[in-house]
């Protein structure tokens, strides 16, 4: 059979193309190497999945991807936040905002997300083909793509096709960057790829045993030791902070990231953390203060407060001096003061970044001005589409990376060609 549209790859960038296509009445097979769709979908945000990013205006939308924004105001104007909300509420998944407009499902499962496109595709009779690897694209002499190849040698031919492989992150869930080797192949300028948005191993004991405890709203910079070397080069971000028991994560860290990565070229490289971004050292001062005053009689090991979680005090204090077995009235006010400034600079230190298997996505990919952003087409191969993770986009965590999939998949689905007997 003769398809209008071949899609390859069942994640959530593919599932909305050929969701899509097929609701234009287009005959729409769909190839998936892994045994079931989504595999990658249904672990993000940890099981929950962060749907997308609240933002409905584009311009602040967009903000957060500086260096692809140009490219991607033409595919915002036709599919954005607001629209990929609609999409799924009118489907039945309600969403919920959390911090820094992270859109979930009320669910807090992927599930959900996965049901609602799934449900898509069966409701416009996608063909859903899983358990097929493909080896690469056949072409014609005039640029022109004319079928896949299978991995067992059968070769599948369609009028479009669209490339939604994903990137390298998570290469257990299928995701090994098999696109970006078959673009490299054809012509396609694929972009260095490499670990992105990845957890940070520090070489600080001490941080490692405040395993499982987060920080809300935290300040972090990165710098690169020593600093003349570093050329003056850092960077700050502010949001969520893990510790674990090999570092940091949560959204902080995974944010940082990538700087830390380029600033590692310098040498050693050292996260200096604010601990109380909304608070100067004064106020800090002040406030323990009245703790140690309040809690007197208490070993500082056993004080609480409202300030940061008990394990975090004692550590800090640890580092500043202070012995915890000691009553707070012991406290000097040179280790107090030694204390505070801890509180507003705590240093951490790199070890190394994890790799591509704790990557969230793959930094990297297919070079933005060889693709259409107004309809995902790509400028070598008139039928050929490309989407989600395979574009050179870097983006933080927090809903980014599947709007990002929501629009490109979106977009490529609404724009390939119907044949003349497909309905319209």
């Amino acid at each position: 059979m003769h398809w209008d549209v071949i899609v390859i790859g069942g994640g959530p960038a593919g599932m909305m193309a050929a969701g899509r296509a097929a609701a234009r009445g287009a005959r729409v097979l769909l190839l998936e190497k892994n045994e079931s769709l989504g595999k990658k979908l249904l672990i993000t945000g940890g099981g929950r999945c962060n749907v997308t990013n609240n933002q409905p205006d584009n311009k602040l939308f967009l903000k957060k991807l500086p260096e692809s924004s140009k490219y991607l105001f033409t595919s915002f104007a036709q599919w954005n936040a607001s629209s990929s909300l609609t999409f799924f509420h009118e489907r039945d998944m309600d969403t919920k905002t959390e911090n820094e407009l992270r859109e979930f499902p009320v669910s807090d499962s992927a599930q959900s997300v996965w049901d609602v496109l799934v449900e898509e595709m069966k409701k416009y009779n996608v063909a859903v083909q899983t358990s097929s690897p493909i080896t690469g694209f056949k072409l014609d002499t005039e640029k022109h793509i004319t079928g896949v190849q299978l991995k067992n040698g059968d070769i599948l031919a369609a009028s479009s096709y669209i490339l939604a492989t994903g990137g390298k992150s998570h290469p257990e869930t299928g995701s090994t960057g098999d696109g970006f080797a078959w673009l490299s192949e054809i012509g396609h300028n694929v972009i260095n790829t490499a670990p992105s948005l990845v957890p940070i191993a520090l070489s600080d004991n001490w941080a490692k045993k405040l395993q499982g405890v987060s920080l809300q709203d935290v300040k972090m910079s990165a710098t690169s030791q020593p600093f003349d070397t570093a050329q003056g080069k850092h960077e700050t971000r502010t949001g969520k902070l893990l510790f674990t028991h090999f570092g940091i994560s949560g959204p902080l860290a995974l944010n940082i990231s990538n700087a830390v990565r380029e600033l590692l070229q310098y040498g050693e490289v050292t996260l200096v953390l604010d601990l109380l971004p909304a608070m100067n050292h004064k106020e800090i001062d002040i406030a323990l203060q009245k703790i140690y005053l309040e809690q007197a009689k208490k070993r500082v090991k056993n004080i609480s407060s409202d300030l940061l979680p008990a394990s975090v005090l004692r550590a800090a204090s640890k580092l500043a001096g202070i012995d915890i077995e000691t009553n707070c009235t012991n406290v000097s006010k040179e280790q107090r003061k030694a204390l505070v400034q801890l509180f507003k600079a705590l240093p951490l230190h790199v070890s190394h970044l994890l790799g591509v298997n704790k990557a969230i996505i793959t930094s990297g990919g297919v070079a933005l001005d060889e693709v259409n952003f107004k309809t995902m087409q790509s400028k070598l191969f008139p039928n050929l589409y490309i989407v989600g993770d395979v574009l050179n986009i870097n983006r933080p965590s927090g809903g980014y990376s599947l709007q990002l999939c929501w629009t490109t998949g979106f977009i490529a689905g609404n724009s390939v060609p119907l044949s003349l007997s497909s309905p319209t």
